[in-house]
């Protein structure tokens, strides 16, 4: 499948799809809305996980994107193998999910696509894991949103930055 030149597609995967990838998928798309890339960029998200294929996202997350003013909505899937000719980044939210990704990719050019997220968080530090905020209460959704926007904003810039 070929894709216009200036179209870089970013995948966001998670365990299940309905609490940090779609926060993730949701801020980028907001984000780019205002940003000046210079490109065409496509965001989807999925999971690592089916359990929750066909549900909207989780209410907390949805509660917290609405009262950050970022629309959130469509449904979760699963990230399956053939996911990987279809997107230029698969960007995972932790380090479990990241390695299942790599092992459901078919040669090395499709692992060279699995990053974490947090790889572009300013303030990561030395963790690179989005927390999983789905046992937790709401501040759990704050943080993760925070993490998010920051590794966004910068994945952003990274985008525009590389050539094509």
């Amino acid at each position: 499948m070929a894709f216009p030149p200036n179209t870089t597609r970013v995948c966001f995967v998670c365990l299940g799809n309905i609490c940090r990838s779609p926060t993730a998928e949701a801020v980028m798309e907001h984000r780019l809305q205002f940003a000046d890339a210079g490109v065409e960029v496509e965001v989807e998200s999925a999971g690592t996980g089916s359990w929750h294929a066909g549900h909207p996202p989780d209410e907390r997350a949805r509660e917290e994107a609405t009262r950050r003013g970022v629309p959130m909505g469509g449904t979760a899937r699963q990230f399956v193998a053939d996911d990987f000719a279809r997107f230029d980044l698969v960007m995972a939210m932790d380090s479990d999910n990241a390695a299942a990704l790599r092992a459901l990719a078919p040669d090395d050019e499709a692992r060279a696509k699995v990053h974490l997220l947090r790889e572009f968080d300013p303030e990561a530090g030395g963790d690179l894991d989005v927390p999983d905020p789905y046992f937790g209460g709401q501040e759990g959704f704050a943080e993760v949103f925070d993490m998010v926007d920051r590794s966004v904003l910068a994945l952003i810039a990274h985008i525009a930055a590389t050539p094509r």
